[in-house]
């Protein structure tokens, strides 16, 4: 008795499937969705990279122009058909910024045999770093890709270059390490200026990578994994881009 009362409630459950997803499988195949999507999402497996979106357009690196270390004007267009990293740092900051740096060299020392990757450091405490201060730092951390440029120029610029041109936090902060507080982010950017990263499980692009943490360490306290071992996968594929 027991068996039967079992098998009505599952044809009970069967039918009501049938009767409330069947229909709405049908019109989604004969939409192309399923087709459409799957499609999609296997070009996104396959890809792995995506461009930022704001507004429906592909979000591009803004216009630039600042000194760097060698007292030199670098603007955007010196890294036009050049694959790089952006972030935004300062030469006395206490606590990521070593780490971060650290990072780039272990990145530039990955790279050293392409022409066509660079690094573009821009210090958000410019009163303090001038070109001589970043040319110490440089020296100091050892940066020889002659792409990396340490940038420094009007404060509000370089505030307005971080918050809004990239999203990246970046302010000053009396009560913080240093006197300034900044995400510890790098953003990735090909060869045409379009700011490019890696999509998630759920096909979302993860914007930025995680600089403050190394791949020796891998994880931080928060319990946030490092990233830096697929950022170096990511810049491999976007040198590859033709």
């Amino acid at each position: 008795m027991k068996n039967n009362y079992t098998y009505v409630w599952v044809s009970f459950i069967v039918l009501v499937f049938g009767i409330i997803f069947i229909p709405k499988i049908i019109d989604r195949v004969k939409s192309g969705t399923i087709v459409q999507n799957d499609r999609l999402n296997k070009e996104k497996k396959a890809d792995g990279l995506s461009f930022i979106i704001l507004n429906g357009e592909k979000r591009k690196v803004p216009d630039f122009a600042f000194l760097n270390q060698d007292s030199l004007l670098i603007t955007n267009n010196d890294y036009k058909g050049k694959v790089y990293v952006v972030e935004f740092f300062f030469t006395t900051c206490p606590t990521i910024c070593p780490i971060m740096n650290e990072n780039l060299i272990q990145i530039q020392n990955r790279f050293t045999n392409f022409e066509n990757f660079g690094v573009a450091s821009f210090t958000i405490n410019p009163d303090y770093d001038t070109p001589k201060i970043l040319k110490e730092y440089a020296e100091k951390y050892g940066v020889t890709n002659l792409n990396w440029n340490l940038m420094t120029g009007a404060s509000q610029q370089i505030y307005d270059l971080a918050n809004t041109g990239f999203n990246i936090f970046a302010s000053q902060s009396p009560n913080s390490p240093g006197g300034f507080e900044h995400s510890g982010m790098f953003a990735l950017v090909d060869k045409n200026g379009f700011i490019r990263s890696r999509v998630d499980d759920f096909g979302n692009p993860i914007i930025y990578y995680r600089g403050a943490i190394s791949e020796k360490d891998g994880v931080n306290d928060h319990g946030e994994k490092e990233q830096i071992g697929i950022l170096i996968e990511d810049i491999t594929k976007l040198l590859e881009e033709k």
